[in-house]
């Protein structure tokens, strides 16, 4: 049977991750957070200084529906999560050499296997013949009111509201704005703005888009 991929792409914020997350266990596909895969290299560079990608040893691992990050025998899952690594997640993306070390490995994972896939170029970039094709938005001001609560949820002292809105804006210039792969919808995408949306509401237009696509 062939292998179905969907790619979400969308900025920083519009809740890609955890509804595709969430999604992909409703459907048996497996996850994968790319975002992940740069956010490694982006805390490797904040500890070491440089990117190290000749001695990095980037694998990942899904435990109860969970992808695990590894770099070498370090698991990093939680480090990666730091406020202070997306930024540098998000620099480290716009350089070709990193955007080439993990191209390889991200379109291997969705020949395996049934997939939903998010970042910023999935389906314009890495998975450019993706059965389905979502971009994931909301207004940065909501974006910026869910990352604050979701902090606060996971029972971590979150940075000014203002601040994590500042970051946000700038994110979105970089990643809109770079040279490599930038973010952008692909033309045949469908366009899902999710801004006042709860979670549940967000994560069902999703699955009703894939169960129709797919007829599951």
């Amino acid at each position: 049977m062939k292998v179905r991929s969907v790619a979400i792409d969308g900025p920083s914020g519009a809740g890609k991750s955890t509804i595709s997350k969430t999604v992909a266990g409703r459907l048996g596909f497996i996850y994968v957070d790319t975002g992940a895969l740069y956010r490694v290299i982006g805390l490797r560079f904040l500890e070491t200084g440089a990117l190290g990608l000749d001695t990095l040893k980037l694998s990942l691992a899904f435990a109860e529906g969970e992808q695990r990050m590894y770099d070498g025998g370090r698991d990093v899952t939680e480090d990666i999560r730091k406020h202070e690594v997306s930024k540098a997640a998000s620099d480290c993306s716009a350089l070709p050499e990193v955007r080439a070390f993990l191209l390889g490995l991200q379109r291997e994972m969705a020949m395996k296997s049934d997939v939903i896939m998010d970042g910023r170029d999935i389906g314009t970039v890495v998975l450019p013949d993706a059965g389905l094709k979502i971009f994931l938005t909301a207004r940065p001001e909501d974006r910026a009111r869910r990352r604050f609560d979701q902090l606060q949820q996971a029972g971590k002292v979150p940075p000014p509201y203002e601040q994590i809105l500042a970051d946000i804006k700038t994110r979105d210039h970089n990643d809109s704005s770079r040279k490599e792969a930038p973010l952008r919808q692909a033309p045949d995408a469908v366009l899902l703005d999710t801004t006042g949306n709860t979670f549940e509401q967000s994560a069902s237009l999703v699955e009703g888009l894939i169960r129709e696509r797919y007829g599951l």
